[in-house]
């Protein structure tokens, strides 16, 4: 009888351990990351309506944005592809190859800044930067409004969009639209979402020991909050500068925005959120594989070598921040007239 007790009590006290690790281990995570939310977070100085939304959404899939009437904002950043295009780099006009990855649109309103480089402040700026880029859509704000001036729909939407300005269709106005129908296109309820929330099963074992190497080992300094990751600039190559395979020399980051010496080779950190489906990894897009992404970051970023077993468990981890991906459906948009420019290729 006593050592049925005896093994009850250790039975007790092991289970209760066990609990208070769990609990600890989801303390912890509460402390470093955020769930994504179900709805969209206000923008400050571009209040949105349904109207404004939808004439986002028009813009977004439009390729007449472009000099050529092929490239549109869904085309580097494919609603259906998670917000990504799956390509190292992407190809713009006249197939001219992007100098780094495109980044995901979706989440991208938690970021700090657009763009690897943080040159914009928010996605209103980032949107008008691809439409002028000579690599990407290769036009101009004259040429945009020129062509969404010639569409009769357009210049009606642009107006419920914007009531009361007595110009309403401008370039400025067209980022504005883009900036609140991006910032629709969130992906929330991930596993881990559901873990922060206080669901302890939406882990399994294999992933927990994923998030606690993830947290231990370093890697939540740069990847934490909401986004885990995207809200601050820290240089690739903290501790062990990748090969040139990875790292491209001629690339050197924020440097190219602030010309501060410090700045050479620093890049806003990735949001890892949904980053098991949004390969190729890195602003270069050179790797891949996220279990080899996850390598060369022990290395390069924290100088440690991770076990495979580690780095298993950390992969395992980051596919659970895959969220429920938005359902966008293509609009039907408004014809072009005969005033409208004629697309140009060259």
């Amino acid at each position: 009888m006593f050592r049925k007790t005896a093994f009850a009590a250790i039975f007790i006290l092991i289970s209760a351990g066990m609990a208070v690790a769990a609990d600890d281990l989801m303390k912890r995570a509460q402390g470093q990351f955020k769930p994504i939310p179900q709805d969209p977070p206000a923008i400050e100085g571009n209040a949105a309506t349904p109207e404004k939304v939808e004439l986002g959404r028009m813009l977004y899939f439009d390729p007449r944005l472009s000099k050529s009437q092929l490239i549109s904002c869904q085309t580097c950043h494919n609603v259906g592809l998670a917000g990504a295009d799956l390509q190292e780099v992407s190809t713009g006009h006249g197939w001219q190859k992007g100098p780094r990855n495109s980044p995901t649109t979706f989440n991208a309103v938690f970021n700090r800044a657009q763009f690897w480089d943080g040159r914009a402040k928010d996605l209103a700026e980032q949107a008008k930067g691809p439409v002028q880029a000579s690599v990407e859509m290769n036009n101009t704000p004259e040429q945009v409004i020129k062509t969404l001036s010639s569409i009769p729909a357009y210049g009606e939407a642009f107006k419920a969009a914007f009531p009361g300005e007595e110009n309403a269709l401008t370039f400025d106005n067209m980022a504005k639209a883009i900036e609140v129908f991006e910032a629709t296109l969130l992906t929330p309820d991930s596993p881990l979402d559901q873990y922060l929330k206080g669901d302890e099963a939406a882990l399994d074992d294999n992933q927990k020991q994923g998030l606690k190497a993830f947290m231990d080992k370093g890697c939540a300094a740069c990847h934490n909050g909401v986004n885990i990751g995207g809200s601050n600039y820290f240089p690739f190559g903290v501790v062990e500068k990748p090969g040139a395979d990875v790292m491209s020399e001629d690339d050197t980051g924020r440097y190219q925005v602030t010309n501060t010496a410090a700045d050479k080779y620093v890049f806003r950190s990735p949001s890892l959120r949904n980053v098991a489906i949004t390969q190729p990894y890195f602003h270069s897009g050179k790797v891949w594989s996220l279990h080899d992404a996850v390598e060369i970051m022990g290395s390069a970023q924290l100088g440690i070598s991770l076990t495979n077993d580690e780095i298993d468990r950390i992969t395992e981890f980051l596919e659970t921040l895959t969220g429920h991906q938005p359902e966008v459906t293509h609009p039907v948009l408004p014809p072009s007239t005969d005033n409208t420019p004629k697309p140009v290729l060259d």
